[in-house]
């Protein structure tokens, strides 16, 4: 992988525009990635972690080797964190996740009253 196409970078800008987001508002720093990669990833700072100053909300990412790739997924990660704040999507997500945790538990005192 490359990276990103110039496509998506231009979405992203657009979404940043719209929802007022500037670039010297995110802090940005490289730091090492942890998980599979052997030597490479305790030499190479390839992950990225990104503040907003304004919202002070932060984001890690060290998906990919490649640091340009791991700045986009950052930023759009940021960037839907900042837009669920504004939006007031976080809560209904919440409550999904909530009632989603219940039925499992639900569905496993089943099975467990049934044997």
């Amino acid at each position: 992988m490359t990276g990103p196409g110039k496509n998506k970078l231009f979405d992203l800008e657009k979404r940043m525009n719209t929802l007022g987001i500037k670039k010297e508002d995110i802090e940005e720093k490289f730091i090492k990635a942890s998980g599979r990669g052997g030597q490479k990833v305790n030499k190479s700072s390839s992950a990225v972690f990104l503040k907003h100053k304004k919202t002070d909300l932060s984001v890690k990412c060290g998906k990919s080797r490649s640091q340009r790739l791991n700045r986009f997924f950052a930023l759009r990660r940021l960037i839907e964190k900042i837009e669920e704040t504004m939006t007031g999507k976080d809560d209904k997500q919440l409550k999904k996740i909530k009632k989603q945790k219940q039925n499992r538990k639900r569905k496993t005192q089943k099975k467990l009253k049934a044997q």
